[in-house]
C-alpha cells in the first residue's frame, strides 16, 4: 500500500491531516495510535488461558483417552501427566515470552532462534491449518452439544451441526472484530460459566463416591495393555483438552505488564485446569462404567441425565457456554498470529492491517474465520484432532529447543523468568515421542500429507518471501488497496 493511499484513508476516517498519534477529536479527547492496544490485564489473561483450555476437550476427549489407554487407572494417570506436561511447556513459554515481548507465540520465538525459514514454515502451517482447524473442531463440538437436546435418542443431522458451527464462527469473528475489550468480556463471562459447570460435575461425583460408588476404581488397572503408539494417541487426545496453555504468548504486545502478568497468569491458570480435569474424570467414572462412557454420544450430557435429573438440562447448556468461550479464545489468538506473520512479510500484508474504528486486526480475524468455515466440512472430529496434534507437537518441540539454543546464541537477552534447561530438554524429548510414536506404531497417510503440506510452502517462500519478486507485489497492490478501503483498515503505526 503506498503512502498517499494510507494518508487519504486516515484523513477520510478522521477529518484531519495529522498523524493518528497526535489526532484529537472534537471534544478534545486524545485518539489512540493505530496499533493494538494494551487492554488485557491479569484477570483477562487467566481467563484467556482457562477459557481456551477448558472447551470441548474435557467433554469429548475422555472417551478417546480411555479407549487408547485401555483402563480407568492408566486413563487418570494420563490426564494427570498431561497437566504436568502442559505446566512444563508453559514454563518454557514464560521464559520466552518475557525475553521476547512480541505477539505471535511460537512464531516470534522460532524466528529469533532459528531464522526466517523455520518461522515461515510454522506460520504457514499454523495460520493455514492448525488454528482454523482448531477453531472448526471447537465450534463443531459447540454445535453437537447445542443440538443434542433437540434430537433425543439419536444423533443430530450433519447439516444442523454444520450450520450451527458456521453461525458460531461468524458470530465470534464479528465480536472479535468489533472490540478487544468486548472479546475479553465475553471470554471472562464464559470462563466463569464453564468453571461453574465443572464445579457442579465434580460436586456430584464426590457425592456419588461418598455414597460408595467406587466399583470402577477397585480394579482400575485391569484391562488390556496399550501399545506405545496407543499411549501416544491417548496423550494426543488428552493434550488436545489441555491445548491453550500457550495462548497468552500470542497477545504479549496487548498484555499489561507482561513481565509480571504472563508468568503469573500461567502459574494460576494451568494448575487450576489440571485439577479440574482430573476431578471431572473421577466424577465421570463414579457414575459410568468404562463401557458406558465409551458408548455415550456426549459424555457430559449422559452424566447430567443420570445425576441431575430433572435439572439435567443445565449440563448441555453450560457445555455450550464452555465450547463457545473456548472458540472465542481460539479466534482471539489466531488473529494475532496471522497479524504478526503479515507484519513480518511471511503472509500477505493486508493481514497485518488494523481497523481504524475498532483497533482490532480484523483482516486477520476474518481470514481465520473463512478458513475455519472451510474446515467444518470434514465429518470426523477425532481425525482432525490427531492431524492437529501431530503437526502442533512438532512445533512445540522446536520451540522448547529454542529455549536451549538461545541460552548459547542470545546470552545478552534479559530473562526475567529462567527455567532449568533440563525442563526444556524434557519437553523436546516428549515432543519427539508424541510426534514419532504413533507414526512408527501405525503409519497412516495423513501424517505424510501433513509433512508434504508443510514442505510445500517452500514453493511460495523462496519466490515471494526470500526473493520478493516484483510482479507479485504489483499484482497484490490493487487487491490490497481494494480490501483496505472495503474494511477501513491501515498498517499499524510505529510508535517507537
Amino acid at each position: 500500500m503506498d503512502d498517499d493511499s494510507i494518508r487519504n484513508m486516515k484523513e477520510s476516517q478522521n477529518g484531519s491531516n495529522d498523524h493518528s498519534v497526535d489526532r484529537r477529536t472534537e471534544d478534545k479527547q486524545p485518539v489512540k495510535a493505530t496499533v493494538l492496544q494494551k487492554e488485557v490485564g491479569l484477570l483477562s489473561g487467566v481467563c484467556l488461558i482457562v477459557g481456551t483450555m477448558i472447551g470441548s476437550g474435557i467433554f469429548i476427549s475422555p472417551k478417546a483417552v480411555l479407549l487408547y489407554s485401555g483402563a480407568v487407572g492408566p486413563c487418570l494417570l494420563i490426564w494427570a501427566a498431561c497437566g504436568v506436561l502442559a505446566t512444563l511447556g508453559a514454563l518454557c513459554y514464560a521464559e520466552l515470552g518475557t525475553m521476547i515481548t512480541k505477539s505471535g507465540g511460537e512464531y516470534s520465538y522460532l524466528k529469533e532462534a532459528f531464522g526466517s525459514l523455520v518461522a515461515y514454515l510454522y506460520s504457514w502451517t499454523t495460520v493455514m491449518v492448525l488454528k482454523p482447524s482448531a477453531f472448526a473442531i471447537i465450534t463443531l463440538s459447540f454445535a453437537e452439544y447445542a443440538s443434542t437436546p433437540f434430537y433425543p435418542g439419536c444423533t443430530p443431522p450433519f447439516v444442523v451441526t454444520k450450520c450451527l458451527s458456521v453461525a458460531a464462527i461468524l458470530l465470534i469473528v464479528s465480536i472479535n472484530c468489533l472490540s478487544v475489550r468486548l472479546a475479553s468480556y465475553v471470554q471472562n463471562f464464559f470462563t466463569l460459566a464453564k468453571l461453574f459447570i465443572i464445579l457442579v460435575i465434580v460436586g456430584a461425583g464426590i457425592v456419588f463416591l461418598v455414597q460408595g460408588n467406587t466399583e470402577n476404581f477397585s480394579h482400575a488397572f485391569d484391562g488390556r495393555s496399550a501399545s506405545v503408539g496407543a499411549i501416544g494417541l491417548a496423550f494426543y487426545n488428552g493434550l488436545w483438552a489441555y491445548d491453550g496453555w500457550n495462548q497468552l504468548n500470542f497477545i504479549t504486545e496487548e498484555l499489561k505488564d507482561p513481565f509480571r502478568n504472563l508468568p503469573l497468569a500461567i502459574l494460576i491458570a494451568i494448575p487450576l485446569v489440571s485439577l479440574c480435569y482430573v476431578l471431572v474424570n473421577v466424577a465421570y467414572f463414579s457414575v459410568m462404567t468404562s463401557t458406558e462412557l465409551l458408548l455415550s454420544p456426549a459424555v457430559a450430557v449422559t452424566f447430567g441425565d443420570r445425576v441431575l435429573y430433572p435439572l439435567s438440562w443445565i449440563v448441555p447448556l453450560f457445555v455450550v457456554f464452555s465450547t463457545f468461550g473456548s472458540a472465542n479464545g481460539s479466534c482471539f489468538t489466531a488473529g494475532r498470529l496471522a497479524y504478526v506473520s503479515g507484519r513480518e512479510g511471511h503472509m500477505v500484508k493486508i493481514l497485518s492491517y488494523i481497523s481504524l474504528k475498532h483497533y482490532t486486526p480484523s483482516p486477520a480475524l476474518i481470514f481465520n474465520g473463512i478458513l475455519a468455515i472451510f474446515y467444518t466440512i470434514p465429518a470426523d472430529i477425532n481425525t482432525l484432532i490427531n492431524y492437529f496434534s501431530f503437526a502442533q507437537w512438532a512445533f512445540y518441540g522446536l520451540t522448547a529447543l529454542a529455549v536451549i539454543v538461545m541460552r548459547f546464541t542470545r546470552k545478552e537477552l534479559h530473562r526475567p523468568v529462567k527455567v532449568p534447561i533440563v525442563v526444556a530438554g524434557l519437553m523436546v524429548l516428549v515432543s519427539c515421542y508424541l510426534v514419532l510414536a504413533p507414526i512408527i506404531d501405525k503409519p497412516e497417510l495423513e501424517y505424510l500429507y501433513c509433512t508434504i503440506f508443510i514442505l510445500s510452502s517452500l514453493l511460495l517462500y523462496y519466490p515471494f518471501v526470500h526473493w520478493k519478486v516484483s510482479w507479485a507485489r504489483k499484482l497484490m497492490r490493487p487487491i490490497t488497496i481494494y480490501l483496505q478501503l472495503l474494511m477501513e483498515v491501515v498498517p499499524p503505526e510505529k510508535t517507537e
